[in-house]
């Protein structure tokens, strides 16, 4: 783990062993981070545990730090994703959520790391049932990370992957990890923007 936040989520996983820090090349057995937030646990975890070191956020955040670990899989989210890629984290509309943070530093690390994988994974839609994959982004709101950045997206109907591929391709991809419910209003919203009807095949859930 070399992350700039560590909460409650990581217990389980060192306490049972899934973690061990063996094979990374920079700070071999250590857990790396930059603040804690969590309950008690966490902190009693952390308190004088030689095997979690804090340290500064403009080390622990350094693109050639987090790249000099090989197979470096950086696991970010966000408030919603055009259907280009195009990645808003910490804004709703002209509405300030959350800050930046470290988001666009580890996925250029993953990047650049040997075998890297940078991942944006959030559910399909809202806990109000809007689609987080959507046409465009809400009036407003920032972009975190481009999609020039943006590589694997996840979602609980699959994972694609962006590199490489043009905006046409982007949104077939985007649009097929969408929920189902919506995939009919972003194919006629990308057909609307490019002008390109695509294969009615490629998306079973959708009648044409």
């Amino acid at each position: 783990i070399h992350t700039e936040l560590i909460g409650d989520g990581i217990l389980p996983l060192l306490e049972s062993g899934a973690v061990t820090n063996s094979h990374k090349r920079e700070h071999p057995g250590k857990t790396i981070c930059t603040f804690v937030m969590g309950t008690q646990k966490v902190f009693d975890l952390i308190d004088d545990n030689p095997s979690i070191n804090l340290l500064e956020t403009n080390y622990v955040n350094d693109i050639g730090v987090i790249s000099s670990n090989p197979n470096v899989v950086a696991v970010n989210s966000a408030l919603e994703i055009d259907i280009t890629g195009q990645v808003v984290a910490d804004t709703i509309g002209l509405n300030v959520y959350s800050g930046v943070g470290g988001q666009m530093d580890f996925i250029r690390g993953a990047a650049l790391s040997k075998n890297g994988k940078p991942v944006i994974a959030m559910p399909s839609v809202t806990s109000h049932g809007e689609s987080k994959i959507v046409p465009t982004g809400k009036k407003g709101g920032a972009t975190t990370t481009t999609r020039a950045h943006t590589r694997y997206v996840v979602t609980e109907y699959g994972i694609v992957d962006l590199f490489g591929k043009n905006l046409k391709q982007r949104c077939e991809a985007m649009i097929s990890i969408a929920h189902p419910k919506h995939r009919e209003f972003l194919y006629n919203e990308a057909v609307r923007r490019f002008k390109h009807v695509w294969n009615p095949d490629y998306y079973p859930t959708i009648a044409h």
